[in-house]
């Protein structure tokens, strides 16, 4: 059962060409789908298995605590790589092609109102190599709102600062090119020829990472989750924050300020436009915010 869980796991890798999380996720997901089966169900096949034993896995998550979103994701990629163990002929059915996922309540985005984001951005101190990062890479990221996995995976040839633009690779790697304003040219400029070259490590000199962290290494994800942290801290910014709090605030404050719809799609890499427009109802909630803030008869 292991063996046809790696195989799928290529085939996303290699067919598919998904994103690492989103690889992470499946296999993570599948491993314990194939512990259930083997554990409780006793099934040592999965053409042995049936929508009732997949129904089962589903309430075992439920009772364990899980959220329907967690639920749903699950749902998705046990109906994935059933669809493939069917298309390998590695089954002769499909024992999920009727199970419907929970209804998961969409959330909106958490925001930044404009206010936080200047006083965010202003937070980093300019006089280290490592503030002058910290400020380049917000300004980066609210300038462009890519993903923060895409920022750091930047490497300096990613940057044209003379022509303003950053390239970067996003779900599917799939390339595109996103204008940058004047801050975040300035602001990545400094970082580039004052501050980049003290981070290096003398022992790699070749590093192709744009930020590096303390071992003159590429910063990680977690590595910047936890610079974010500090600085919102630093900046009395109470709001919840998540890695994608900036991501979220570019886009809405792009469409508040009369942005084309499909052009805040393409600046963010969505490959679906439903996916772009919950920004819309940001908006308009945050519209009803101030009406009833300001309006006398409200």
């Amino acid at each position: 059962m292991e063996n046809h869980i790696k195989d799928f796991i290529h085939y996303l890798i290699v067919e598919r060409n998904l994103a690492q999380n989103t690889i992470v996720s499946y296999e993570r997901d599948l491993k314990k789908y194939m512990q259930y089966l083997i554990n409780v169900e006793q099934l040592d096949s999965f053409n042995d298995v049936s929508r009732l034993h997949i129904l089962q896995f589903l309430k075992f998550l439920k009772e364990k605590g899980n959220s329907p979103k967690t639920i749903a994701r699950h749902v998705a990629s046990i109906r994935s790589f059933h669809q493939f163990l069917l298309r390998e002929k590695v089954t002769e059915r499909d024992p999920s092609v009727h199970i419907e996922s929970p209804q998961v309540e969409r959330t909106l985005p958490k925001v930044l109102s404009t206010a936080e984001v200047e006083a965010l951005l202003e937070t980093p101190k300019t006089n280290t190599p490592f503030g002058i990062r910290d400020k380049a890479m917000l300004e980066l990221l609210y300038a462009t709102g890519i993903r923060v996995s895409e920022l750091v995976n930047l490497n300096i040839s990613d940057v044209h600062l003379t022509m303003g633009f950053v390239r970067c690779y996003g779900k599917g790697n799939k390339e595109r090119i996103v204008p940058i304003g004047s801050m975040a040219t300035k602001a990545l400029k400094l970082y580039i020829e004052s501050a980049r070259r003290k981070l290096i490590n003398p022992k790699k000199p070749k590093t192709e990472a744009l930020f590096l962290n303390h071992h003159g290494e590429r910063l990680s994800r977690q590595g910047f989750w936890k610079i974010l942290k500090k600085l919102a801290k630093e900046a009395k910014i109470e709001k919840e924050l998540t890695p994608h709090t900036l991501r979220h605030s570019f886009a809405t404050h792009l469409l508040e300020n009369g942005a084309d719809l499909r052009a805040v799609q393409e600046l963010l890499g969505h490959a679906d436009i439903s996916t772009t427009q919950i920004y819309t109802h940001v908006t308009k909630t945050r519209l009803k915010d101030v009406y009833n803030m300001y309006h006398p008869r409200a």
